[in-house]
């Protein structure tokens, strides 16, 4: 039973995009299927988080403490570049103020477990991939709530200490459960984590098609525009973690993970804090980033699997 359903699972992780795209088409479709879980979105983040921390081990921790040059180098690019990205892009396109806090709240989220999928296709540094995910998702419930306060206060009313309160309930502690769960039965947990792709994918998709669905009045007027947002705000950080990251002459294979994690969101937790503390359609950048960010870390990924890596570059999967 537990190969059948790794098999499963890392099919299902491998085609996620497609999965995202067809239960967002028909969350869109009918909308009455999916709207009743919007409520139930923290929880469905929750899952998700335990399970990254199943995945967790001290010595994932361990490579930020022996190497920290590159896993520093890419924490404080994150949560520099996109919340900045984010700020002038709202801006420029003078968006509505839910839709700008949407926006701004997605850029000012830690990077997602995607990012380590992706830098693993493109046999960039996954070591280092890990460690700034888990490092940036540790400093979520204190950098999030404050860079949305610094941000977003002149369209919205920010109550930056609930959401503090939010993100340690719903990511924080379920990573920190998931850890301790790992250390106290590792043989048992090891037994199930081939299988936790296929829960994360399953609850994301499923948050994603409830966001689509409470949204389906607004997304019928068109949202051209917000998408153009999003995959500008993606795109740019990508290009920019990617240049920050060979200005600053790391390794290739470190470019590559810091690359995606600038340029990746965990964008489920915006969609649960949009959901918590906005209206509605302050959900949609996380829903269409979501889907977006995915086609565009696969295309990247593909780009630089096939096209192989330049002289100098780290082994995949070496420590940072």
């Amino acid at each position: 039973m537990m190969p059948a359903l790794a098999r499963l699972s890392r099919f299902v992780g491998r085609t996620f995009a497609l999965w995202v795209l067809v239960f967002a088409a028909l969350a869109y479709a009918q909308p009455q299927w999916f709207a009743g879980i919007a409520p139930h979105v923290g929880v469905l983040l929750g899952v998700i988080m335990f399970g990254m921390g199943l995945t967790l081990t001290p010595a994932d921790f361990k490579a930020v403490a022996r190497v920290p040059k590159s896993v520093l180098i890419g924490v404080v690019a994150h949560y520099a570049i996109m919340p900045s990205l984010a700020f002038v892009l709202a801006v420029a396109f003078r968006l509505p103020p839910d839709l700008a806090v949407g926006v701004i709240l997605v850029g000012c989220c830690p990077s997602g477990t995607a990012s380590n999928v992706m830098t693993y296709l493109a046999r960039g540094n996954v070591a280092l991939s890990v460690a700034v995910s888990t490092l940036s998702t540790v400093l979520a419930p204190i950098l999030t709530p404050l860079l949305v306060l610094a941000a977003a206060s002149q369209w919205l009313d920010i109550h930056a200490g609930a959401m503090f309160l939010s993100i340690l309930e719903i990511v924080l502690l379920p990573v920190v459960a998931g850890v301790v769960l790992r250390v106290a039965f590792p043989r048992q947990v090891a037994r199930s984590v081939n299988v936790l792709p296929l829960v994360s994918v399953a609850a994301i998709v499923v948050v994603i098609a409830a966001v689509v669905a409470v949204n389906h009045a607004t997304l019928r007027q068109g949202s051209a525009l917000i998408l153009l947002v999003v995959m500008l705000h993606n795109l740019l950080g990508f290009g920019i973690g990617f240049i920050a990251a060979r200005v600053l002459r790391l390794p290739f294979a470190d470019q590559q993970a810091i690359t995606f994690e600038v340029g990746m969101q965990n964008s489920g937790l915006g969609a649960a804090l949009a959901l918590a503390y906005f209206a509605p359609v302050a959900a949609v950048p996380s829903a269409i980033f979501s889907v977006w960010h995915n086609l565009s870390g696969s295309a990247l990924a593909t780009y630089w699997a096939k096209r192989g890596r330049p002289t100098g570059g780290t082994s995949p999967g070496s420590a940072p």
